[in-house]
């Protein structure tokens, strides 16, 4: 069960990140990332309904933890294209306004669901047995009106609004980024003080491309919202190196024997020093 998640999971995120690389425009990234995600979704609906949970642990994990995962960037695309296809044609000022307003939507889901969003956040489990075992729904735990339409064989009644609060993080992330955007372009002077001293990578660009790609997986930059061609771009920029087809690359390094040489190696040198240190 886990290991048939797990591996839906890798190769969503595989096609995902190179629709990222395919599309600039965020509706249309929006669209094929929607058709891909809903593909596995499917894939995994099936599976599910014809295999017996081991246990009500594994029944629980699964739709606290695996389906959310998955069903959580649908709802973040299906948000990205529905704020995208209606963003007002008007000025930078409607613009941002229209933003804000989508920002206090998701505030307004919180509130309104503040006390699952209390038991989530704190990792709580006392009542994982009604929230996440299928035909245990009690309407006294605020269940959404959905759920009673919902396939019970393939949801819970709170399957989904995890998957909410997941995708709504990120789709905050994405809101803030887009403001902030306009807000650059609507100052007449934007300027970031930077070093007198100039970097360039004098590594292999393979092992730069290995560092962007575990720190991207890592979520290391817009609490995970940026995506490999924008943090790929700022390498370049920065190290003053071009990376050329980082995704070909990466498909090398995934059939490589040894996969993460770079990162590894920086690992052994790094305890090697620290060692030395303490001598």
């Amino acid at each position: 069960m886990v290991k048939f998640s797990e591996n839906l999971e890798r190769e969503l995120e595989s096609r995902l990140l190179f629709l990222s690389l395919e599309f600039d425009k965020p509706i249309k990234r929006a669209e094929a990332s929607m058709l891909e995600i809903n593909s596995t979704l499917k894939k995994l609906k099936s599976f599910i309904l014809r295999t017996k949970f081991a246990s009500d642990n594994e029944e629980i994990d699964f739709f606290k933890n695996r389906k959310p995962l998955i069903l959580s960037k649908l709802i973040y695309y299906n948000d990205i294209y529905r704020i995208e296809t209606r963003k007002p044609s008007g000025g930078e000022k409607m613009i941002r306004k229209y933003y804000q307003t989508e920002l206090f939507k998701l505030k307004e889901f919180f509130e309104e669901n503040v006390d699952f969003y209390g038991y989530y956040r704190t990792n709580s489990t006392f009542l994982d047995h009604k929230y996440f075992i299928r035909r245990k729904l009690d309407i006294k735990l605020s269940v959404d009106s959905f759920v009673f339409e919902s396939d019970h064989r393939f949801s819970t009644s709170h399957d989904y609004k995890v998957a909410k609060i997941v995708a709504n993080d990120l789709l905050e992330v994405y809101l803030n980024d887009e403001i902030l955007k306009l807000n650059r372009h609507g100052e007449e002077q934007y300027s970031i003080s930077t070093p007198k001293t100039k970097l360039a990578w004098s590594d292999n660009k393979t092992a730069l491309i290995e560092l962007i790609y575990a720190l991207h997986y890592k979520g290391s930059f817009n609490n995970g919202a940026a995506d490999i061609k924008e943090i790929s771009a700022y390498f370049e920029a920065v190290f003053n190196v071009e990376l050329g087809d980082v995704y070909r690359t990466y498909l090398e390094l995934k059939n490589r024997t040894f996969r993460t040489k770079f990162l590894s190696g920086l690992e052994d040198l790094l305890t090697e020093k620290m060692n030395a240190g303490d001598e």
